[in-house]
């Protein structure tokens, strides 16, 4: 058992730097890159800005005002159909719990956390992309795999 409790809550744009830096640390661990690993300014400045709009809702999870965890749901809209007639969608992101806080319910309980923001929100689909290891978590949360989506990759 931790001596500490972790500590829940929705990221404000007073939390710029924690969102910062929990993000590169996701990105570093999640494509195997080496700790000083010097990150494209582009994705720098647009994470950031991304951030800033407001069109996600991001979960720290934190011990001592450490951020132990993170996980992000990105707002779409896109236009109303029979099935989603609010047209608002999300997608669900970088959920990502640091090594020593793995295996003791954080991520599940930040994703819980915005799928009732989505529900307070009038969304009416969440996707993700999940790994092999996460998919056990989202199937428990109610995801279920979709065929329905094809996707053209543009650029580069």
């Amino acid at each position: 058992m931790r001596e500490h409790e972790i500590e829940y809550r929705i990221a404000t744009g007073e939390d710029m730097e924690l969102l910062m830096s929990s993000r590169l640390e996701m990105l570093r661990e999640v494509n195997d890159l080496p700790q000083g690993y010097v990150f494209d300014r582009l994705l720098v400045e647009e994470s950031r800005a991304y951030f800033a709009e407001g069109r996600q809702t991001t979960v720290l999870a934190l011990e001592e005002r450490t951020v132990v965890g993170c996980a992000t749901l990105c707002y779409i809209g896109v236009m109303p159909t029979f099935s989603h007639p609010t047209g608002k969608r999300a997608h669900l992101m970088n959920v990502y719990t640091k090594k020593a806080y793995r295996r003791q319910g954080i991520a599940a309980r930040m994703a819980e956390l915005l799928i009732q923001e989505a529900r307070d929100r009038g969304v009416t689909e969440i996707s993700l992309d999940a790994t092999l290891s996460g998919r056990p978590l989202y199937e428990k949360l109610g995801f279920a795999p979709s065929a329905e989506c094809m996707v053209l990759c543009i650029g580069e």
